[in-house]
């Protein structure tokens, strides 16, 4: 009975071994209209983008210059692209924040000031070839929103959730750059 059972352990563990193998391949294609692949997902063709300040109809000003070095960084942290001048960039990204504005969510039913509240940010961009004029990207009413509490005990200030918005606003910016995947 013993002998039975360690036969049937090294069948088992050989099983395993040989679909441990064949497994993690299964998902990978050299085309990735075939199924998966593990090339990037961003576009070979550019190496380099220009991003002028975006405009801003917004009333929280400086909202346009966060948002800047926002994409800045997370453009040359998580992309193979490098950001340059308009001059020397193979393409552009530019955009216009549409609206910022702070929605309470709750308040206090002694004072009736915010409990809760909410900083949204809305904006439109456009990443835009520079050797052919056409829009690779683009998007309106983009969105992004960051929770925070200026009541007491915590005493949030706006600027932990502008902070917020934004870098939601630039990684979120930064992924709908990627070849539709």
């Amino acid at each position: 009975m013993s002998g039975w059972k360690t036969c049937q352990k090294k069948t088992a563990g050989l099983l395993i071994a040989i679909l441990g193998c064949a497994v993690p391949w299964s998902g990978c294609a050299k085309n990735p209209e075939e199924g998966w692949a593990m090339a990037s997902t961003h576009e070979s063709q550019y190496r380099t983008i220009s991003i002028p300040m975006f405009t801003n109809d917004s009333w929280f000003r400086g909202l346009e210059v966060e948002l800047g070095r926002s994409l800045v960084v997370e453009i040359e942290s998580t992309t193979p692209y490098k950001v340059t001048g308009q001059g020397t960039a193979d393409t552009l990204l530019r955009g216009r924040i549409r609206s910022a504005r702070l929605i309470k969510l709750s308040s206090s039913v002694t004072t009736g000031l915010a409990n809760e509240m909410l900083f949204k940010a809305e904006l439109d961009f456009e990443w835009i070839d520079l050797a052919t004029g056409e829009t690779i990207v683009k998007r309106e009413g983009f969105a992004a929103s960051a929770l925070f509490t200026p009541s007491r005990p915590s005493q949030e200030t706006i600027d932990l959730a502008r902070f917020g918005v934004v870098q939601q606003l630039a990684t979120d910016l930064v992924d709908a750059l990627r070849d539709d995947w």
